[in-house]
């Protein structure tokens, strides 16, 4: 049976005070982020360093710390009305060594599934880990800097190996406002390379908001409403039997993926 989960909203207003309300809550919400990046860097992972001296336990309690992290973000978005959210499916995604696809249509769509995958292992941009509040998340949790394409497939190898989550966002930036997908493909190359079955996430939100071109304080005629679908596994047999070389292998699985993620967000979207 599919797992289905659905949180309402926190707080409601009046028509003629809502949207105002929305634009100092997300402000606010926003402010509590950052500041909680920054006492991650400062209060809790120097502490963590010292008193855990095992690297990998020492990312592990990290992780779970940023999991509950955002778990708490999200609730304090929805609390304070700015969004509520529906998620389809999440049991599937509490298993270990996962490699997990998402599209990415928002801002907060890395918040929204590390705050669902305990044990996630991001790949994340290089400009992140010398930001002041994501740097001690990104670097206390081991999470993975695309800086390296080489050396990133080798380091997610490890990742998976371990019992990790891998999450990547096969677009690499945030869904393009005409809504077409369009996916790189160092996704494909680590589930072709690491022989990983793939496990696909559909993100939607309506009305359209903190997409690339709307900035955070412009905010919807009515609170955001977040749906997030994990699919059924897609086996990556396929692409690895034979003697396809691997570079073939990726090209075509990017294809596949981007024709199965442009079906599967729109089927999903107002489901």
């Amino acid at each position: 049976m599919t797992d289905r989960i659905a949180a309402g909203p926190g707080v409601e207003l009046p028509d003629p005070v809502d949207r105002p309300w929305r634009i100092l809550a997300t402000g606010f919400c926003f402010a509590m982020f950052g500041l909680g990046g920054l006492l991650l860097r400062l209060l809790v992972f120097p502490p963590l360093a010292l008193a855990v001296r095992d690297p990998a336990r020492r990312a592990q309690l990290a992780r779970a710390t940023v999991h509950r992290s955002f778990r708490g973000f999200i609730e304090l978005m929805r609390l304070c009305g700015v969004l509520r959210y529906e998620i389809v499916g999440r049991e599937r995604l509490n298993r270990r060594g996962l490699l997990v696809l998402a599209n990415h249509p928002t801002l907060i769509d890395v918040v929204f599934l590390i705050s669902l995958i305990e044990h996630a292992v991001c790949v994340v941009k290089a400009p992140l880990k010398r930001n002041p509040f994501t740097r001690g998340p990104v670097l206390g949790a081991g999470y993975i800097c695309n800086d390296d394409p080489e050396g990133v497939v080798e380091d997610c190898r490890r990742a998976l190996d371990k019992g990790g989550n891998l999450l990547v966002f096969p677009e690499g930036t945030r869904t393009a406002e005409d809504g077409i997908i369009r996916l790189r493909r160092g996704a494909a190359q680590i589930a072709v390379r690491c022989r990983r079955d793939i496990t696909p996430v559909t993100i939607s939100c309506v009305p359209r908001s903190l997409t690339r071109a709307i900035p955070w304080y412009v905010v919807p005629i009515r609170p955001m409403h977040f749906r997030i679908h994990v699919l059924d596994d897609i086996p990556i047999a396929g692409y690895t039997r034979g003697d396809e070389p691997e570079a073939l292998a990726a090209r075509r699985l990017t294809q596949d993926l981007t024709d199965y993620f442009s079906r599967e967000t729109q089927a999903h979207a107002g489901a």
